[in-house]
């Protein structure tokens, strides 16, 4: 048997155009993965909006305690959510209030403190009085070992 070699390469059976043409194949299924299609936030696919959502992280600063808090309030109320949700406290409520306002409220942590993606977290119940208005909320926060606390979920309160 002889082996002959010529200028075709390694499939010298194959006519050039028909290497071409599978390399282009190749190429265009391998590409495929990279193709992207552009869709606009307004999509009916993703129900967009101005604030779509995406994933579990929050934006930062995007969950707010009450509307009816001033800034001052929810100062006051995180310093009090600090307090009440650490895992060393004695887990009892904790109240804050802000004399300038008249805004008021408590919270309460809910069970025990427990791991999430690296921090950890702990559910509360919370009540906030402002604007001659009373809500009963509850949620949950996290933090990282040396991070403030962050609202991660906030509702009205509903029982089960």
């Amino acid at each position: 048997m002889r082996i002959r070699h010529n200028a075709g390469g390694v499939f010298p059976q194959f006519p050039p155009a028909a290497r071409i043409a599978a390399a282009l194949m190749a190429a265009g299924a391998l590409s495929g993965c990279s193709i992207a299609i552009p869709m606009s936030s307004s999509s009916a696919m993703w129900g967009g909006g101005a604030e779509d959502v995406t994933g579990s992280i929050p934006k930062p600063g995007g969950l707010k305690l009450s509307r009816a808090l001033d800034p001052e309030d929810l100062r006051r109320a995180a310093a009090a959510m600090s307090t009440a949700l650490d895992p060393q406290g004695s887990g009892a409520s904790v109240n804050w209030d802000n004399p300038q306002t008249g805004a008021k409220g408590s919270f309460t942590p809910v069970g025990q403190a427990y791991p999430l993606d690296g921090k950890i977290c702990r559910a509360f119940l919370a009540d906030v009085t402002a604007d001659e208005s009373h809500e009963k909320l509850q949620g949950a926060a996290c933090r990282e070992k040396t991070a403030d606390w962050a609202l991660t979920e906030v509702k009205p309160f509903r029982k089960s």
